[in-house]
């Protein structure tokens, strides 16, 4: 998974950036990069390998003096990890530069096009395409240009671009892939994740499908894909700072697995009654639970191994046939799903639960139970439960299906 963070407002950019791409860290990453305003042009700064290298990057070339500016750690996909294909990227007249997470499926025929109109690319990148689009469509209106892109691209994605005509806002676009936004006093900030941004405010707004955010010191716009601005709640963090951090241990995956007894024992107690387990708040009925046919486990990465594990446990105990999926090839391969299926979407990133409820999203009722409260999931869920673990931790989704 790659990491966005971006930053506006009356501090010093770059320790704000490089901070938060620290916190990111445990998402993974091959390269990382910042883009920053400073004397009247967009400045990047980025390279293959490791934050250290990149704050050993920007140290050689001096302060840096900028109030404004994007950052991202890279996972690669299109193109092997490399200088040149490292984010951020920009456009050919160096005045858009954009950092991405997700894929943008049509890159090819965009960038096709977008070679016939005289740009020329660097990278192997589908981000370098954006930069290079949001050029070829920029007519003076961030936001106007930003309606423009999202018309066109497809596939999944998180953006945050920065236009050095405007160096007094950020745009951030969401699609599929987590944004959020951090609200602070006179500054506003953009992440992929709450633990970046956890060291400077509590207060968010949680981005929805095909929303642009127009990011300004002191204020933060979002717009729908019609231009029609949208009023939002704040989410209000409560947990600790700590949950984000690696606790003293070399590494959060070491950390995570020391936690687990306790994280366990928050997950099951308050479940846990006189008469036994307590389950009244998740409310599939006696029939539905009988009709349930076949269960669907899917989910990405190690949580794929968790939910083939489950798979021997349920059908052990339930005599229900399991299925297990990688949840991109759930999402590809047109799965039969019946009437009285259940699915259970096993995540720590939110991109199991956005795939299957895109795929599906008019025929399940869904169910959520989740310990990761960096993660906006009751917009998508009919319930949530938070156990209290705190931190990144997986996300339970319970999806039954009932009307197909």
């Amino acid at each position: 998974m790659c990491g966005i963070v971006g930053y506006i407002g009356k501090a010093q950019a770059v320790p704000v950036l490089v901070s938060g791409l620290e916190k990111l860290e445990y998402r993974g990453y091959d390269s990382a990069g910042i883009s920053i305003f400073e004397n009247g042009k967009i400045e990047t700064i980025k390279t293959k390998g490791r934050l250290a290298d990149l704050e050993e990057k920007i140290a050689g070339e001096g302060e840096k003096l900028s109030h404004i500016g994007i950052g991202h750690t890279r996972w690669a996909t299109h193109g092997v990890p490399s200088h040149i294909n490292s984010h951020p990227h920009n456009s050919q007249n160096g005045k858009i530069s954009v950092v991405h997470n997700g894929i943008i499926e049509n890159y090819l025929e965009l960038k096709a096009f977008l070679k016939e109109k005289g740009y020329a690319f660097q990278s192997e990148t589908d981000t370098e395409v954006v930069a290079q689009l949001f050029e070829y469509y920029y007519n003076g209106d961030m936001l106007q240009t930003a309606r423009r892109l999202l018309e066109t691209i497809r596939g999944a994605y998180a953006l945050g671009i920065l236009c050095s005509e405007h160096p007094d806002r950020l745009i951030a676009v969401r699609k599929d892939c987590p944004l959020l936004i951090g609200l602070g006093d006179g500054e506003n900030y953009i992440a992929s994740d709450i633990p970046a941004l956890l060291e400077y405010t509590r207060e968010y707004y949680l981005l929805e499908e095909s929303e642009i955010a127009m990011l300004e010191k002191d204020a933060v716009h979002i717009y729908g894909m019609d231009g029609s601005e949208i009023h939002k709640d704040i989410f209000h963090v409560t947990w600790d700072i700590d949950a984000a951090e690696k606790g003293g241990y070399d590494y959060f995956m070491m950390k995570e697995i020391m936690e687990q007894p306790e994280a366990l024992k928050k997950t099951i107690l308050p479940r846990l009654a006189e008469n036994g387990i307590d389950l009244g708040d998740i409310s599939l009925t006696e029939e539905e639970i009988k009709n349930c046919g076949r269960i669907h486990i899917v989910a990405c990465g190690s949580a794929w191994h968790a939910g083939i594990v489950g798979k021997y446990v349920i059908e052990e105990v339930s005599r229900i046939p399991v299925e297990v999926d990688i949840a991109s090839e759930f999402r590809y391969r047109n799965p039969i799903l019946q009437k009285g299926d259940l699915c259970i979407i096993i995540t720590g990133a939110l991109y199991a639960l956005q795939i299957i409820d895109a795929h599906v999203d008019a025929h399940l009722k869904d169910y959520d139970i989740s310990d990761d409260l960096s993660m906006n999931l009751e917009p998508l869920v009919d319930y949530a439960y938070v156990p209290g673990a705190g931190g990144n931790r997986p996300v339970f989704g319970f999806n039954m299906s009932l009307k197909f």
